[in-house]
């Protein structure tokens, strides 16, 4: 039912935006990397594609923000700090993806006796996961608070900060959204445990993050207070 000009305006975020479209360049090398046999250094991606290394080194760390890209050290050889190598993922979440996330949230809804606490582990694990993919350290815990909000960014949450509430992350889009509105505590669950995975494994203490679902008009509110390292 669509609202009346006067009508209150509904809360909670608006859907995803999916993922965003690749650049020529930047859809050239991933597929370069789905063309390999095995992990590539960046100096080999130059090399194929005859791209400045400053070109190439941006566009792998936008793949690997949107999860389309992982990387690893290679084994140490010698001196120095070992390279960087780079592989193509099964790719970021799309319709199928939001489908099959649907079928899990309605199943643990039905069987678990603790959704929300099962669906906010499998999250942080998840978080931590996507936080190592992406590399990167971070050396103060307001660092790995903004290195979160980014990952959420890529994610699809498209979060709004504001100097006035400084703890406060407005999550205007959701991924899930049709699912969240369905199993909100598996589903919004999973969103928090995301970032509190993903605050730990950048060294921050996740104490005290919180996510209000369908809070205030237009997003979700997700808490995140001053950040302390890890206890």
């Amino acid at each position: 039912m669509k609202n009346n000009p006067g009508s209150s305006p509904l809360l909670g975020p608006r859907p995803g935006i999916g993922v965003r479209p690749l650049s020529r360049s930047r859809a050239a090398i991933l597929e370069r990397l789905r063309d390999q046999p095995e992990p590539v250094t960046q100096a080999a991606l130059v090399t194929a594609t005859g791209l400045h290394p400053n070109t190439v080194r941006d566009h792998l760390d936008g793949l690997v923000r949107l999860g389309l890209v992982r990387r690893h050290a290679a084994e140490p050889s010698g001196r120095g700090r070992p390279a960087w190598l780079y592989e193509p993922t099964t790719g970021p979440a799309g319709n199928g993806y939001a489908g099959l996330a649907a079928a899990l949230a309605a199943a643990i809804a039905r069987t678990s006796a603790r959704p929300r606490a099962e669906a906010t582990a499998a999250g942080e694990a998840w978080g931590r996961e996507l936080a190592e993919s992406r590399g990167g350290t971070t050396r103060t815990p307001e660092e790995a608070r903004s290195q979160v909000i980014e990952l959420l960014d890529d994610l699809g949450f498209a979060p709004e900060t504001g100097e006035d509430r400084p703890s406060d992350v407005r999550l205007t889009r959701c991924p899930l959204l049709e699912a969240a509105h369905r199993h909100p505590d598996v589903v919004c669950g999973v969103h928090l445990g995301i970032v509190r995975g993903a605050l730990a494994r950048h060294g921050a203490d996740p104490t005290g993050a919180e996510l209000l679902p369908f809070s205030e008009p237009g997003a979700c509110r997700l808490v995140v207070p001053p950040l302390e390292g890890p206890r």
